[in-house]
This record gives structure tokens, C-alpha cells and sequence, in this order.
């Protein structure tokens, strides 16, 4: 009759495993290890560990401190403005936004160029009624001032 093989494994250990990786980390990993070490030097000499150890040692307090100043009425005021304003330039079209950008260093330019002379008054007034681009950017001030007055006006009685 056939004899059973009896098959013994050497029992595992899980401690002698990780002390051979352990061992040969710094060979595999050399690079990161550096750069790692490098990186915790550096935030060491800037001060940055102690403020972090710090923060971390009293962390219930940082919370409660955090938490105190988002309760207030301004910040939940300013973070709701801040959302509004996102809404805002999401819905610019971003052609329309790039071309009033554009624009602001060149007028600040042309207002900023030495004349010996400032304008005359007649001068100021043919150009802010006749040239075609003045007109342009009256409408569209007129026109922003007009929908502003329409929310303002839809707001007081909502």
C-alpha cells in the first residue's frame, strides 16, 4: 500500500520577513530615500517640522481655533461672495473676458504716456462723444450699469 508523503513547511516569520526588507530598502530604494531626506532637511532648516509638530501635538485646539473662526457670519458671508464670484466668471464667455483683459494694460499705457500738455477740454469732450471706441465702452458700462440696476431693483423685492 502506497505511503502517504507527509509535507512539513518550515513555520513562517513575519518579523524575519520584514527585517530582510527592511534590510534591503535603502538599496532599492536609494533615490527616494535621498530626495525624502533631502526634502526633511530642508523643511527642518525653514522651521516648518516644529510647526507641524507643534500643530500636530495640539490638534484638538487648532480644530476648535479653525472651527471658531469659519462660524463666524463673515466668513460664511465671504465664502457664499466667494461662490457667487466663481459662478460669475464661469459664466463669462472666456473670448469676452480675454478681450477686457487685454485691453486694461493698453489704455493704462496710453493714459500713462508723458504729453507736454494735458488734453483741452474741447479734446476730452469730441473724443468721449464722437470716437466710435469711446461710444463702444459707454454702451457696454451702460449696459452693465442697467442689468446691476435691474438685479439691485429684482433683489429688494425678493
Amino acid at each position: 500500500m502506497a505511503q502517504p508523503i507527509l509535507l512539513q513547511t518550515p513555520p513562517r516569520d513575519p518579523r524575519a520577513e520584514l527585517e530582510a526588507r527592511l534590510r534591503d530598502a535603502p538599496l532599492e530604494h536609494a533615490e527616494a530615500l535621498l530626495a525624502g531626506l533631502d526634502l526633511l532637511q530642508k523643511l527642518h532648516d525653514h522651521g516648518t517640522l516644529d510647526l507641524l509638530r507643534g500643530a500636530a501635538g495640539s490638534r484638538d485646539q487648532v480644530i476648535r481655533i479653525a472651527v471658531e473662526a469659519a462660524n463666524t457670519p463673515e466668513t460664511i458671508r465671504g465664502l457664499r461672495n466667494l461662490f457667487v464670484l466663481l459662478n460669475t466668471f464661469g459664466s463669462i464667455p472666456p473670448e469676452t473676458l480675454a478681450a477686457l483683459v487685454s485691453a486694461i494694460p493698453q489704455g493704462l499705457e496710453a493714459g500713462a504716456t508723458p504729453q507736454p500738455d494735458p488734453p483741452g477740454l474741447w479734446k476730452l469732450i469730441r473724443e468721449f462723444a464722437w470716437d466710435p471706441d469711446v461710444r463702444r465702452g459707454h454702451h457696454a458700462l451702460i449696459s452693465l450699469l442697467r442689468a446691476v440696476g435691474a438685479s439691485m431693483a429684482e433683489a429688494k423685492r425678493s
